[in-house]
């Protein structure tokens, strides 16, 4: 499988998890939990949103911008990506000290999230390095 198809899948992975998450927050039914984290506190907590948006949505919205970089050819197409995931794994980061810090609980779909878009930029990022620039001047 290609960096770019395995970027895809995971953002795929991404996207259906935020997908759920953002169902559960405003169907206001509880997530479905192993019993070993607390997705139900996590989810009923004031960080659940920021500026009056579910952080479910900001992911879903961060994942289906990554697919549609994906689609973009070329070097601003890589960049993008790359520029994307790592923001995504900064706002991870953010959201996983939240729930550990503050919260006082952890949500297994968000660490899976967190996960995904960390091995998400790690493949970006192996793009980006894997692959030559083009020439402006159209001579390869």
């Amino acid at each position: 499988m290609t960096l770019r198809a395995t970027a895809f899948v995971l953002a795929l992975a991404g996207a259906a998890i935020s997908g759920y998450l953002t169902w559960v927050h405003y169907a206001e039914v509880e997530p479905v939990c192993t019993g070993i984290s607390d997705c139900v506190k996590v989810q009923n907590s004031e960080y659940a949103e920021l500026a009056g948006i579910s952080v479910a949505v900001i992911g879903l919205g961060g994942y289906l911008a990554v697919l549609a970089s994906l689609a973009l050819p070329g070097e601003r197409g890589l960049l993008l990506t790359a520029f994307l995931t790592l923001v995504g794994v900064g706002f991870s980061i953010y959201l996983t000290y939240v729930e550990l810090v503050v919260i006082d609980a952890i949500c297994q779909w968000c660490v899976a999230s967190a996960a995904i878009m960390l091995a998400l930029a790690g493949v970006a990022v192996a793009r980006v390095l894997s692959e030559p620039p083009q020439s402006n001047d159209g001579v390869q």
